[in-house]
């Protein structure tokens, strides 16, 4: 029997703050981070995943997870759903784990890191990509990935089981749908906080004639600040291009309904992370005030109970799973099940280091086998930090490619480990 013989974690940052890549009002100077982990079978191939970061505490994220190598080390190498089931519930049950958290923050977070590491390598033996690996489970394989516990009062297995058998039918048409036409992008690329007008000017037109038919500009710094470059950004694309805006959990609830009462003439599609990412009710709040506008969040949700609870009150209309935040593949199939049941469209988080890598199979995989259609959804797109990856993100007309390699396309370039190491390597050793 084949089995996992080690775990290896890396600190590997990206010096993105230099030219204020990412930048946005609450994260004014990041750093794109992974606390990088590999998982070594002794047979091959090994599995790859990590937890995202922005750089000043990437090194505790790091430890976190080493501190998991001996609930995993020994382990049989994992290949089927009962056993991919058996580890995260293994993982997120453990008692003294459980204390730090429960199933939030940093050992959350190294959970979801192995998880999707495991995932990663369990299709890789299959051979197939990930999402594939997935949408050829059966539902009651799919079903017995998710924990249920705490969600029951929302959605049972026999919810879960309808869902996913009322979208079998179609199933093949969708892949090779997938396959043939990618799914949808829309653009961050123009708007990040610290870029000057004329580059977000410039990079609002490319997106456009890139094939895009929304992008996303982050606000929250200055009212006067927001509304120039929003208005710069509507002149750039016009009438007929949505465009998002973010406020990274900036505002009280009071200033994100007058913020965005200000900037209602420039027809923003939605607000995201208006508030602190665990206020469910302060969402609604906003949600209610502002409507039509809708109100999308995710990025820092930190567990499916919010989720749960967010989608209960009516308090998002846009819900942004991350691929790296909760405790990975198997959390997130809950998600999305919870999406599907209350008709919310899903339109993941990206950008980051390696997430639109990851997110696009999260996606595809609801397309496939879980909600059954892609209207309204899209999957954050932002043009940095793919070459580091050996099956990097590919947007051609502003949609995503689907992923033909085997895994999770987690696995980062050996060179690239090498030059961003932290703080050895050359990349920093040399700042």
């Amino acid at each position: 029997m084949a089995r996992i013989v080690g775990l290896e974690v890396l600190d590997i940052r990206f010096p993105t703050s230099r030219e204020l890549d990412g930048s946005d009002a609450m994260n004014p100077d990041p750093d794109y981070s992974a606390a990088y982990v590999v998982l070594r079978a002794d047979d091959g191939p090994d599995g790859y995943g990590f937890a995202f970061t922005i750089g000043r505490g990437n090194d505790v994220q790091a430890a976190a997870i080493r501190a998991l190598a001996d609930r995993v080390v020994g382990r049989a190498t994992p290949e089927t759903a009962d056993e991919l089931g058996r580890l995260s519930r293994d993982l997120v049950g453990d008692s003294q784990l459980r204390w730090l958290g429960p199933e939030k923050g940093v050992a959350h977070m190294a959970i979801g890191a192995v998880v999707n590491a495991a995932w990663d390598l369990a299709s890789r033996r299959a051979g197939r990509p990930l999402w594939r690996f997935l949408a050829g489970m059966t539902p009651e394989e799919i079903v017995g990935l998710v924990d249920f516990r705490y969600l029951t009062d929302a959605l049972t297995e026999d919810d879960a089981l309808a869902i996913l058998r009322a979208a079998e039918a179609g199933r093949a048409d969708r892949e090779q749908h997938l396959s043939r036409a990618g799914y949808r992008a829309y653009s961050t690329s123009a708007g990040w906080l610290g870029y000057s007008d004329e580059k977000l000017v410039r990079l609002a037109k490319q997106a456009v004639a890139d094939g895009f038919d929304m992008i996303k500009l982050k606000v929250g710094g200055n009212l006067a600040d927001d509304t120039r470059r929003m208005r710069l950004a509507r002149e750039a694309v016009g009438p007929d291009i949505r465009i998002a805006v973010d406020a990274n959990q900036r505002w009280d609830v009071g200033p994100a309904i007058e913020w965005m009462r200000a900037l209602e003439k420039f027809d923003p599609y939605w607000i995201e992370e208006p508030t602190s990412p665990d206020d469910v009710l302060g969402h609604k709040t906003v949600a209610d005030a502002i409507a039509p506008i809708r109100v999308a969040t995710g990025e820092h949700v930190q567990n499916r109970v919010v989720f749960k609870q967010l989608l209960q009150a009516r308090a998002i209309q846009v819900l942004q799973l991350d691929a790296a935040r909760v405790g990975g593949v198997n959390e997130n199939i809950a998600i999305l099940l919870l999406a599907a049941k209350f008709g919310v469209p899903v339109c993941p988080h990206a950008g980051g280091v390696g997430l639109c890598e990851l997110v696009r199979h999260l996606s595809m995989f609801d397309y496939v086998a879980v909600s059954g259609t892609d209207e309204d959804r899209a999957i954050e797109w932002v043009d940095h930090l793919h070459e580091h990856f050996t099956d990097p993100a590919v947007v051609r007309g502003g949609r995503y490619q689907a992923p033909d390699q085997p895994g999770f396309s987690a696995r980062i370039r050996d060179e690239s480990l090498e030059r961003y190491a932290y703080p050895d390597g050359p990349e920093w050793r040399n700042a």
